[in-house]
């Protein structure tokens, strides 16, 4: 049929005949969606359907395998959900993340696209008279409420495994790196950005390799938990509509197709009226987002300058910083990495909100929370490479300004204290700081002898216990 210009097809639904482009492949409920949910611009995640598409497939093998689907049927379904997988119909399926909270209609997306696909390889048409049904055959064995939570779970691990850890980790030996290399270079410390007693600059960025470690090991454990799937559950977690052992096999041909260590969720009631596993992975990410706002904050800090400021650490000049001041250049990596964090933080706030909103059976809220937890994966994997290649790699120190803040640094009177006392001690400190002298003038002036002095305020050995 044509409409206008457009050319169409008819499909049909429960609700009657709806018409189609007919270079889609998608059906009825898809363009019911369209019309009724055209609200923002965000599209619900790619990797959020592919990991449908790995959900179909394996209930295909299964239900090829149980006799509930024809074999030249469920052999069809796998075909067409391998091309899904492979991305080779990624821009049929439009559908924006605000709409139903079950994600019913992507996955009715899903099953329409490989239905009328599967057809069409069995030499079918598309639409009304195809070979293939959405709900009877691809859909066989599952509903919306266990299936989509199961793609949200195989898409967060995937992202998690891909992405986030590799590049986290990447990162992580960037900055061990560093640490190796500056583990000698004896620097002021400082508390509440006041002086305070020193410090070598690879302990400082030890610190940093430690809290990667844990942020990396929270999502490690985040990341198991995500991987017990819901599907099996059906419509309200009991299984009913299933053949016994159906959601078990899927999890196993889910774990064969996807070479993730899939596990059948222990609870699926609490899988699929809750979402608590996927909020932990948001935790774990908003953690390491905390995590890497305190080391960039720390680089902007200690790169900050270069004459004005701190001076320790320079900085890859990678771009103008000004329109207006020639040769000013900015730390913009940790910026960006900052504002990252910053929008991780916020994702996290509507992923907790999201799956606070479990009623009875089932939470519907899962849409906006895959949605965020993907945004939260992306943005962070890439940030750290930005922020490692562009920044870390390149980082130098600037030994002269560290010397010299060090070596006019006032807090290293600490270590004269348990000798002359504390309060003898901080009047040296307060007359060095009044009257602009070094520490060991303050000291000489008051009647401290000068071999006591040089045998006890010696930096490099106040960097350790003793």
């Amino acid at each position: 049929m044509e409409s206008g210009t457009t050319a169409t097809r008819v499909e049909r639904d429960s609700m009657g005949e709806v018409m189609v482009p007919a270079d889609r492949y998608w059906g009825a409920q898809t363009q019911r969606s369209l019309e009724h949910f055209a609200i923002g611009d965000e599209r619900m995640p790619i990797d959020v359907v592919h990991s449908l598409a790995h959900v179909k497939r394996a209930a295909a093998l299964v239900n090829g395998r149980l006799g509930s689907v024809p074999p030249e049927i469920a052999g069809a379904i796998v075909a067409a959900a391998d091309e899904v997988v492979a991305g080779m119909w990624d821009d049929h399926f439009p559908l924006s993340v605000w709409q139903t909270g079950s994600g019913t209609q992507t996955n009715m997306n899903v099953n329409e696209v490989v239905a009328n696909r599967a057809s069409e390889l069995l030499g079918g048409p598309l639409g009304v008279g195809r070979l293939v049904h959405p709900n009877d055959h691809v859909n066989r064995g599952q509903s919306s409420n266990d299936a989509f939570p199961t793609a949200m779970h195989l898409a967060t691990s995937r992202a998690l495994r891909r992405e986030v850890i590799p590049s986290l980790l990447a990162l992580r030996d960037a900055i061990e790196s560093k640490r190796v290399a500056w583990a000698d270079v004896v620097k002021l410390g400082r508390t509440h950005l006041q002086d305070a007693m020193p410090v070598t600059v690879g302990q400082e960025w030890s610190g940093y390799v430690a809290q990667l470690d844990d942020a990396l090991s929270d999502l490690a454990r985040a990341d198991e938990g995500v991987l017990r799937l819901a599907i099996g559950g059906t419509a309200v977690g009991t299984g009913a509509m299933a053949p016994r052992g159906f959601g078990d096999a899927v999890v196993t041909e889910l774990a064969a197709s996807t070479g993730l260590p899939c596990a059948v969720a222990p609870n699926r009631f609490a899988a699929m009226s809750a979402m608590d596993d996927l909020v932990r992975v948001s935790a774990a990410l908003r953690v390491t987002a905390g995590v890497l706002f305190k080391i960039a904050n720390d680089v902007r800090w200690a790169s900050s300058g270069p004459r004005g400021g701190l001076g320790e650490l320079r900085l890859p000049a990678n771009e103008p910083g000004s329109s207006i001041m020639p040769g000013k250049v900015n730390p913009t990596q940790a910026e960006a990495l900052q504002m990252v964090c910053v929008q991780v933080i916020g994702n996290d706030t509507a992923v907790a909100l999201a799956g606070a909103e479990g009623n009875f059976q089932l939470n519907v809220f899962r849409p906006v929370a895959i949605r965020n937890v993907l945004h939260s994966t992306r943005l962070v994997a890439d940030a750290c490479t930005s922020f490692r290649t562009h920044l870390v790699e390149g980082a130098e120190l600037d030994r002269t300004r560290i010397a010299s803040a060090l070596e006019r640094s006032v807090m290293v009177v600490t270590a004269l204290a348990p000798v002359i006392g504390y309060d003898r001690a901080a009047a040296i400190a307060h007359l060095a700081i009044d009257e602009d002298l070094t520490l060991r003038e303050a000291a000489l002036r008051v009647g401290v002898d000068a071999d006591v002095f040089d045998a006890t305020v010696a930096p490099g050995r106040l960097i350790g216990p003793g």
